[in-house]
């Protein structure tokens, strides 16, 4: 639970950019049920809002997020309660399959679910001490959060066995060279250098963006004859294309 019963992020809209900050700073921004409670109303919210274009993610404190609150492990009533609020409640596939684009800004230690979180967004960039791991396997566990899927895309087969399977670390300079990461700038710059980016992509229009993602997301794992064809019929919907 958050301290003093405070919510655990902190959203703040400007204009078509909206900001959602993890504010555990006690823990290290790890998740309880009620983060991870807070962050699918916000998701949900962000589905419904067609106007915003940008969502970018931050930590509060010294982290962007460390994963699962361990001291969670073992609390649901059983594994069957647990898999049916999972069910219910699906909050990481709300957001991989978000609207608009989302900005994961890191900073610190990116471990666990909280790498996991910031590979479900669309673009990173990090600070020059961050620090991406998933540590699970170590644990004895299976990453949770998708990563045994999204990193491999993110950053090649091999690179992402190293991390899943050996428990390698990646620095931030590993990570932009990774492609995992767009950019590495110092911590205070991390912050402006996210909010630059948001207000790029936001100048586009947001249904253009909208169709945009769609294309590159669910073209994804298509044939290219197939995602060529996607391509179309989205492009379509926005009416005559200049070829």
């Amino acid at each position: 639970m958050s301290a003093a019963g405070k919510p655990a992020i902190v959203l703040t809209r400007d204009e078509r950019i909206v900001t959602l900050t993890l504010d555990r700073p006690e823990v290290l921004n790890a998740y309880d049920r009620q983060m991870r409670d807070e962050i699918f109303a916000a998701l949900e919210w962000l589905h419904g809002e067609p106007e915003v274009s940008v969502l970018i993610v931050r930590g509060n404190g010294r982290a962007f997020s460390t994963g699962g609150d361990l001291r969670e492990f073992g609390s649901a009533p059983s594994p069957l309660r647990a898999r049916e609020v999972r069910q219910m409640r699906d909050v990481w596939g709300l957001w991989a399959t978000l609207p608009c684009v989302a900005i994961a800004a890191v900073h610190g230690y990116a471990a666990g679910g909280g790498l996991e979180m910031a590979l479900l967004c669309d673009l990173l960039v990090c600070a020059s001490d961050a620090r991406f791991g998933l540590p699970e396997t170590g644990l004895g566990l299976i990453p949770g959060v998708g990563g045994t899927q999204t990193l491999p895309r993110a950053i090649g087969l091999g690179r992402a066995a190293a991390v899943l399977l050996a428990g390698e670390w990646l620095d931030a300079r590993a990570a932009v060279r990774s492609g995992l990461a767009l950019r590495a700038v110092p911590r205070p710059r991390l912050d402006a250098t996210a909010r630059a980016l948001a207000r790029r992509v936001a100048r586009i229009e947001p249904s253009l963006l909208r169709v945009a993602k769609a294309a590159v997301r669910r073209g994804l794992d298509l044939p290219l004859a197939e995602g060529l064809g996607l391509e179309r019929r989205l492009g379509s919907a926005l009416g005559p294309s200049v070829e």
